[in-house]
């Protein structure tokens, strides 16, 4: 009798630990995509792309916020930008994504993270404060990549990541600090296409 009450108080346990993990706030899946860059703006180099689509599974239009960061975890450039259903967006890594740093040095090699979310108003407002990020799955991204050697180029899915609550928050405050004391600087631009 001991040991099924220990069993079952030991299942009872695990399922407690397993349902306040699931409880914890995250984002829907599929809502963040990671990629790198190295050798932008490199004399000799080839400039890399990054492209976005939005595949219509959410229903509506969509903005890809975009975070930039160098080597240093600091971020460099934020933006967001819309994308309709089954539209592209294409993003020079040279031009649209760091050639207007707001730490006043233009990267070479770093991280770019894309949130999907939702349009507010129809509209891509800035990715900061309290409501500017709100998640939704659907965004889709694929980024060539400018190799060490003899400027290799690649091109590989973004990989996706999980996107947790203190995320959200940390990229709308690290975005936010760009658009309070950049001036202009750090804004990324919205590259073409849509």
């Amino acid at each position: 009798m001991k040991k099924i009450t220990l069993l079952v108080v030991c299942t009872l346990a695990l399922a407690l630990c397993v349902g306040s993990a699931f409880a914890q706030t995250s984002e829907p899946a599929d809502t963040l995509k990671v990629d790198y860059f190295s050798n932008a703006n490199t004399a000799g180099a080839p400039d890399a792309t990054l492209r976005v689509d939005n595949p219509g599974t959410s229903g509506g239009n969509l903005c890809a916020a975009i975070f930039v960061f160098d080597v240093h975890q600091e971020m460099s450039e934020c933006c967001s930008c819309l994308v309709t259903p089954d539209g592209r967006r294409d993003f020079s890594v040279n031009t649209d994504l760091t050639s207007n740093p707001e730490i006043g040095k233009i990267l070479t090699d770093g991280i770019i993270k894309i949130v999907s979310v939702k349009t507010s108003g129809g509209n891509c407002a800035n990715p900061t404060g309290p409501a500017g990020l709100t998640p939704v799955a659907a965004v889709r991204a694929w980024a060539t990549h400018i190799q060490n050697s003899n400027f290799t180029i690649t091109e590989t899915n973004s990989q996706d990541a999980t996107l947790s609550a203190t995320e959200v928050s940390s990229l709308q405050n690290g975005c936010h600090a760009i658009h309070l004391v950049g001036s202009g600087s750090g804004i990324c631009s919205c590259g073409t296409g849509d």
